[in-house]
């Protein structure tokens, strides 16, 4: 027996070890990858004039376009792959917070369980419908119960001991549920200032070709208003999206917050009613 909670407690840890490890192996990855799409994709030879990616984009060739924007161009790119991940893990991780159900009829059924006394049956209710609201409502619940059997407080105490009991395992749950927010939060001021460099280092290519002597160096012109552009487009498109998805998730948790205050409101009221 020793043995096997040693192997799962060890499990477990590995397990916490590769979570936190989540947010780095992401990073370097999509730095990586945007590398790689840079490289080999958008700077394919058959994107230019001539097979020759020093010359200019053939025709309509957004790829080439989009090489041109320079070295700025890869950490754009691996900004924006990286907030297609951490958006796509926020979405499983809040689904999944939520539960089974819907938050709103869980909440509602969890009242009318507790209004008819049948603690048992809420308590069968989170099972069913699992996630941090059920969570965090099957131990306020498990608290409703032990306070009902204890004869040593008094009724206000054992509202107070309810309400801590849900503060606590609201504060268990909320971490899992604001992970790798911040990361899509810096994503939002990042996209646009990295947009903003490849801008500048786009235009000063563009003045240096103006301030050539006698006839402006036309492709080095063409590449710097090009360079800037394209990084200006791809900052503020990745900003943009960032900042509709930060503001999605955060409505979410809300969402769930307010669902759990609601809830845990509820059993500590009826607490106080029947005891």
């Amino acid at each position: 027996m020793e043995k096997s909670a040693a192997t799962a407690q060890v499990t477990l840890d590995k397990g916490s070890q590769l979570k936190s490890a989540f947010a780095g192996i992401v990073i370097l990855a999509t730095l990586v990858v945007g590398y790689l799409i840079y490289s080999f994709i958008l700077g394919s030879p058959g994107n230019f004039e001539d097979n020759d990616p020093a010359n200019h984009p053939l025709p309509g060739n957004y790829l080439g376009i989009i090489y041109k924007g320079g070295a700025i161009i890869p950490l754009a790119i691996a900004l924006f792959l990286m907030l297609i991940v951490f958006s796509i893990e926020r979405v499983l991780t809040l689904s999944k917070a939520t539960g089974k159900g819907s938050v709103d009829v869980f909440v509602k059924k969890i009242q009318i369980h507790l209004n008819q006394g049948d603690v048992n049956g809420a308590r069968k209710l989170c099972d069913e419908q699992k996630g941090s609201v059920a969570n965090v409502v099957n131990a306020a619940l498990h608290k409703y119960d032990l306070m009902t059997k204890d004869t040593g407080l008094d009724r206000e105490q054992k509202m107070m001991a309810i309400q801590k009991e849900v503060e606590e395992a609201t504060v268990l749950e909320m971490p899992m549920m604001q992970k790798n927010l911040v990361i899509i939060a810096t994503i939002v001021s990042i996209g646009t200032l990295i947009g903003l460099i490849g801008t500048v280092i786009g235009m000063i290519k563009a003045f240096s070709a103006l301030a050539t002597a006698g006839t402006p160096d036309a492709v080095q012109l063409a590449n710097g208003i090009s360079e800037a552009l394209v990084n200006t487009a791809l900052g503020i498109t990745t900003s943009t999206i960032a900042t509709i998805m930060y503001n999605y998730f955060t409505n979410r948790i809300d969402s769930l917050t307010y669902a759990i205050d609601e809830a845990g409101f509820s059993i500590v009221q009826t607490f106080g009613s029947r005891n």
